[in-house]
C-alpha cells in the first residue's frame, strides 16, 4: 500500500526521502541519550572510579542530543508535510483531469456525495501516510531494529528477552487488521450514503418545507447519519481490544528483560552491566515503537480509501479522438445501438434514421429509453454496441468540442452557475457580444422575468440557479441554445416547468430556433408533437415503431395506448365541491 501511495508523490518524492533522512537522524539523537546513561551507570555497577568531568561530558551529550532531536525531527516533519500537501494538490488535479475524461453519465450516477467524499475525505486520508506514517514510521522502526542488532552483539540472551513481547503484539495487531478490514466496506458505504443524503437534504429543504415532508425527509437524514455512527462504532468495537493489547505489549520491551534478565544475572548466565544496557536501550526504543503502533489502526481505512480512489482513476475514459467534425451533413443515425447501465441493458439493438432538417419526436413511457438515446447522441455515455453517427461520422471519432459545436442540448433540468444570467447565457457562445446575448434572451422569452429583477440580466443566478424558478432556468438554458445556434437541437421536455401561458410563448420561441435544423424532441405531451416529421415510439428499450402521427394511430398499439392516455388527461379539470355533489 505504501509503495502505491509513494507513486503519487511524483517530483516531491525526493522531499519525502529527505524527510525520512532527517527523521532517522532525529531518532538516533533520541536513542543516544540512553547509551550515555548506560555509560554513567556501568562504572557504578562495576565499582570503577568515575570523574566529575566524565559525568558532565555525558550529561552535556544528552542535552545536545535532545536539542538535535527536536531540530531534526521538526525539520523532517516540515519536509514531509510540504511533500504531502503538494502531492494532495497534484492528486486532486489529476483526479479532476480524470473525471473530465469520464462519461458524464458515470459522474452523474455516482452523485455529489460520493464525488465530494473522494475529492475531500478520501484524498485527505493519504496525508497521514505521506506526512507521518511513511517518514515517521520508517524512522521509528529502523532505529529499534538497529538497537536490537546491537543488543545481539553485546548479549544475545538479553536481546531475545527484549524481543519476546513483539510476537504477541504482532499477533494482536494482525487480529485488529483482520477485524477492521471485514467491516471497512460497510463503513465506507455508510459514509458515502451519509454524504449524499446531507447534500440532498440541504438542497431539497425548500421542497421539503413546501410539501410538508419534514418528518419523512428528516427521518431518512437521521437514519443515514445514525447508520454511519453505528458502522463507525462497530469498526472501533472490533478493533479496540486488539489495539489495547498491542499498545500495551509492543512498547513494553522490558516486560521480560527485567524479571528474567535479573534471574540470568543471579544464575551467572549474564552480567549486571549487560542487564543495565538492555534495560536502558529498552526504555530508549519504547517511545519509537509506540509511535509506530499509533499508525496501524489507520492502515485499513487508508488502504480502502486508496483502493476506492484508484478504482475511480482506473474507470475507462470516454472514447473520443482529437478529430474535427467531418460528417457529410447533419443527419443523425442510431445503428444497432445497445446500451447497458452497469449490468442492465436498457437499449436493445435500436436502429433509427433522422434526416437532416427534420423534426423527430421520441415518445414512450418513463424508462423506455428516450432520454438515454438523447444522452448517447450528446455522448454522455459510450454505446455498449453499435454506433451513433452524425452525417455518417461516429461520435466517438471526433472530439467532444467538435461534437458539442454541432449540438444544442436543452435538458429538463438545467444547471446554472453562480454568476450573472448574462454570463450563464454566454456559455452557449463564448465571446459573444452583450447585444447578441440580450437578443437570445428576448427570443427565449426571458424579458418577462428579467425586467422584474433588480439588476436584470446582470443578476447572479445563485448556486445551481437557485435564485430562479424551474421555468426561468429553462428559458435561460433555451437562450443558451439560441445563442449557440447549432445545426442539431435536442429538446428533452424543454417546457416541462412552464405554466400554460408561458409555454405557448416558449413554443413560439422554439419554433424560431429549430427552423432549418435537425431537431430531436423528447416529449410526454403528445399533442405538442403531432406535426413532427417522424414520431419514434420507444417501448422497454426497443424501437416499437416510427412514422407520422396518423400512421402510428393506425398501426402501433403502443402509440395508441399513449394517445388514449394523453386524450384522457387533456379532459382533466378541477371541479368545485358543488360540481362534485351535482355529479
Amino acid at each position: 500500500m505504501f509503495k502505491r501511495i509513494l507513486g503519487y508523490t511524483g517530483e516531491h518524492r525526493k522531499t519525502t526521502y529527505k524527510a525520512i533522512a532527517a527523521m532517522l537522524t532525529g531518532m538516533v539523537m533520541q536513542v543516544l541519550p540512553f547509551w550515555f546513561i548506560y555509560q554513567i551507570i556501568r562504572p557504578l555497577l562495576l565499582r570503577e572510579p568515575i570523574s566529575a568531568g566524565y559525568v558532565i561530558s555525558r550529561v552535556a551529550a544528552i542535552a545536545l542530543c535532545t536539542v538535535l532531536y527536536a531540530v531534526f525531527y521538526i525539520w523532517g516533519l516540515s519536509l514531509s508535510h510540504n511533500a504531502a500537501y503538494n502531492t494532495l494538490k497534484n492528486l486532486r488535479i489529476s483526479l479532476q483531469g480524470k473525471l473530465e475524461k469520464l462519461p458524464l453519465g458515470v459522474i452523474q450516477e455516482k452523485g455529489v456525495g460520493v464525488i465530494k467524499k473522494m475529492f475531500v475525505d478520501d484524498i485527505e486520508t493519504i496525508e497521514l501516510p505521506l506526512a507521518h506514517a511513511i517518514p515517521e514510521g520508517i524512522a521509528n522502526i529502523a532505529i529499534p531494529v538497529l538497537v536490537f542488532l546491537g543488543m545481539f552483539i553485546f548479549d544475545w540472551k538479553m536481546a531475545l528477552l527484549a524481543l519476546a513481547s513483539l510476537p504477541l503484539g504482532a499477533l494482536a495487531m494482525a487480529m485488529m487488521y483482520q477485524s477492521g478490514m471485514s467491516k471497512m466496506a460497510n463503513y465506507y458505504t455508510a459514509a458515502q450514503k451519509m454524504n449524499r443524503t446531507i447534500v440532498e437534504y440541504i438542497n431539497g429543504m425548500e421542497v421539503v418545507k413546501v410539501f410538508n415532508r419534514d418528518g419523512e425527509s428528516y427521518h431518512r437524514y437521521e437514519s443515514d447519519i445514525k447508520s454511519y455512527r453505528d458502522f463507525t462504532l462497530a469498526w472501533y468495537r472490533a478493533c479496540w481490544p486488539w489495539m489495547a493489547i498491542y499498545n500495551s505489549l509492543v512498547p513494553c520491551v522490558a516486560l521480560f528483560v527485567l524479571p528474567v534478565g535479573a534471574y540470568f544475572v543471579l544464575q551467572g548466565y549474564s552480567t549486571l552491566p549487560n542487564l543495565a544496557l538492555a534495560l536502558c536501550m529498552s526504555f530508549g526504543i519504547s517511545a519509537p515503537l509506540l509511535r509506530v503502533m499509533n499508525f496501524f489502526p489507520t492502515i485499513a481505512r487508508i488502504d480502502y480509501a486508496v483502493s476506492n480512489l484508484e478504482a475511480m482513476m482506473n474507470e475507462p475514459p470516454l472514447i473520443q479522438s482529437a478529430a474535427a467534425f467531418a460528417g457529410k451533413d447533419h443527419s443523425v443515425e442510431f445503428e444497432n445501438v445497445r446500451f447497458a447501465y452497469k449490468e442492465t441493458e436498457v437499449l436493445h439493438d435500436v436502429t433509427l434514421q433522422i434526416p437532416q432538417g427534420s423534426l423527430t419526436a421520441l415518445v414512450g413511457e418513463s424508462g423506455s429509453g428516450k432520454s438515454t438515446l438523447a444522452k448517447l447522441l450528446v455522448h454522455f455515455y459510450d454505446v455498449t454496441d453499435g454506433a451513433v453517427k452524425i452525417g455518417g461520422q461516429d461520435v466517438r471519432q471526433m472530439s467532444l468540442e467538435a461534437l458539442n459545436n454541432q449540438i444544442s442540448y436543452v435538458a429538463q433540468e438545467q444547471f446554472l452557475f453562480n454568476m450573472s444570467l448574462l454570463e450563464n447565457i454566454r456559455l452557449g457562445k463564448p465571446g459573444a457580444a452583450d447585444a447578441e446575448v440580450l437578443a437570445a434572451a428576448e427570443k427565449a422569452q426571458c424579458g418577462e422575468f428579467l425586467i422584474r429583477l433588480e439588476r436584470g440580466i446582470h443578476t447572479m443566478a445563485g448556486d445551481g440557479g437557485k435564485q430562479l424558478s424551474g421555468g426561468q432556468r429553462q428559458r435561460i438554458s433555451l437562450a443558451r441554445a439560441i445563442l449557440k445556434n447549432a445545426p442539431i437541437v435536442v429538446l428533452d421536455e424543454a417546457t416541462a416547468f412552464m405554466d400554460p401561458e408561458n409555454e405557448e410563448k416558449m413554443n413560439e420561441a422554439i419554433a424560431q430556433v429549430i427552423r432549418g435544423k435537425t431537431v430531436i424532441v423528447i416529449a410526454h405531451r403528445l399533442h405538442s408533437i403531432i406535426n413532427a416529421d417522424q414520431i419514434c415510439v420507444m417501448d422497454g428499450g426497443n424501437l416499437a415503431a416510427a412514422g407520422t402521427h396518423e400512421e402510428l394511430l393506425k398501426t402501433c398499439p403502443a402509440y395508441q395506448k399513449l394517445w388514449q392516455a394523453a386524450e384522457g388527461s387533456a379532459r382533466w379539470r378541477v371541479s368545485t365541491a358543488k360540481e362534485v355533489e351535482k355529479a
